[in-house]
């Protein structure tokens, strides 16, 4: 009888670790570890996103375009409206919490593709958002690893891949 017992909660703890591995691979145990900060976090982010998006497309628009590089070979009001939509959709599927690791490697990607204006920002001395003297954008550009860091953290995508890997 005991080794019956014993051998029931070895198959429920294999299965339990089983079931840890399956959340592991949809993002749902490495979101839960810190859930609420990350929740938190994420949340910020995508009323953030949501809300600059927004601004692009509205009471933002002209400074937005003023920050788009000459080099970049797309109509500035073009590269204006596609960042504003793009952050928009983010913002709001980070708030939905749907998808989590996806979405944050998609938002990591984002934040990623849009450094090399904030590099033109610097380099150029484009002053736009307050960011009114060189010391001021270069202290900005320390920002956009960090929302790289929060978008891959906050959506338990980091920890995702990680389990993936092992």
């Amino acid at each position: 009888m005991v080794g019956k017992k014993s051998g029931e909660a070895a198959r429920s703890l294999a299965a339990s670790g089983a079931e840890a591995t399956a959340d592991d691979a949809t993002g749902e145990a490495a979101h839960a570890a810190g859930g609420t900060l990350r929740n938190v976090v994420r949340w910020v982010l995508g009323g953030f996103l949501t809300f600059a998006g927004t601004s692009h497309l509205t009471i933002g628009r002209e400074e937005f375009q003023a920050q788009v590089p000459e080099w970049v070979p797309v109509d500035q009001d073009l590269v204006v409206l596609g960042s504003g939509f793009a952050e928009i959709a983010l913002g709001l599927a980070l708030l939905s919490g749907r998808k989590r690791p996806q979405v944050g490697w998609v938002t990591a990607a984002f934040f990623v593709a849009i450094f090399p204006g904030n590099i033109a920002q610097y380099l150029e001395g484009t002053d736009g958002f307050g960011l009114d003297t060189d010391q001021a954008r270069f202290v900005r550009l320390f920002f956009q690893p960090v929302l790289v860091a929060w978008a891959l953290w906050s959506t338990g995508a980091w920890r995702t891949w990680r389990a993936r890997r092992r």
